[in-house]
C-alpha cells in the first residue's frame, strides 16, 4: 500500500481532496495515530508526496484522498509527553453504529497498516492523472472503493472538505491513563 519515497524525492506535492480544499500547509513535525475498526471509503487514490515543516524539513509521504469515509470506532492520538510527564490527546468518534463521516479527505501519512479490500483497483498508474500537482511519471493507484478492517494509521496531516464526528470525546490523559490509540508500528 505504500509507495516508495524514492519515487517521488526531490518535490512539495499540494492535494487536491475530491478537488474541494488544498492541503497546502505547513506540517507540525509531530506524527499522530488514527485507528478504526472499518474504514468504507468511495472514491480512492493514493500517491507519493512531500509533507513540508515551517522551518523546510520534507517528509516522504504516501498521500491518500478519499472523496466519502466512514470511520466506525475512531481513535486518534497525539503524544505530548514532556520530560518527566506522559501526556496523551485522544480523540474517540464514530461509535455505536454511527461512524464518523468525512468528505474530500486527505490524509499525508508514514504509515499505514490493516486488512484491507479495494474494489476497481488500478496500480501503477501515473500520479499526474490523480492529481495535477504530483510529480510527472510517480506512482499512484486508484479504486472505486476502499474497505480497510482494523486500520492503524500514523499521519502528518488530514485535512477535509466536512469532517462529522458523531459522539465526540476528546480527552487530555496523564499519566498511567496515557495511551495511545495503539502501539508503535513494528
Amino acid at each position: 500500500m505504500m509507495v516508495p519515497a524514492t519515487a517521488v524525492a526531490g518535490g512539495i506535492i499540494l492535494g487536491m481532496a475530491n478537488g474541494a480544499i488544498a492541503a497546502s500547509f505547513d506540517v507540525s513535525g509531530q506524527t499522530f495515530k488514527v485507528g478504526a475498526s472499518r474504514l468504507v471509503g468511495e472514491g480512492f487514490e493514493q500517491y507519493g508526496g512531500m509533507a513540508k515543516e515551517k522551518n523546510g524539513t520534507i517528509h516522504p509521504v504516501a498521500v491518500s484522498e478519499i472523496a466519502d469515509a466512514k470511520l466506525y470506532d475512531l481513535c486518534q492520538s497525539v503524544n505530548a509527553s514532556v520530560p518527566g510527564l506522559k501526556i496523551v490527546l485522544t480523540i474517540n468518534a464514530g461509535g455505536g453504529g454511527k461512524p464518523a463521516t468525512a468528505k474530500g479527505l486527505l490524509i499525508d501519512m508514514d504509515s499505514l497498516e490493516g486488512d484491507a479490500t479495494f474494489t476497481n483497483i488500478q496500480i501503477g498508474r501515473d500520479a499526474t492523472d490523480l492529481n495535477e500537482h504530483a510529480l510527472p511519471k510517480s506512482f499512484g493507484q486508484s479504486a472505486d472503493k476502499v474497505v480497510i478492517k482494523d486500520l492503524r494509521q500514523v499521519a502528518r496531516s488530514t485535512s477535509a472538505g466536512t469532517f462529522t464526528l458523531n459522539g465526540l470525546k476528546l480527552k487530555v490523559n496523564v499519566g498511567e491513563q496515557a495511551k495511545e490509540c495503539f502501539p508503535d508500528p513494528k
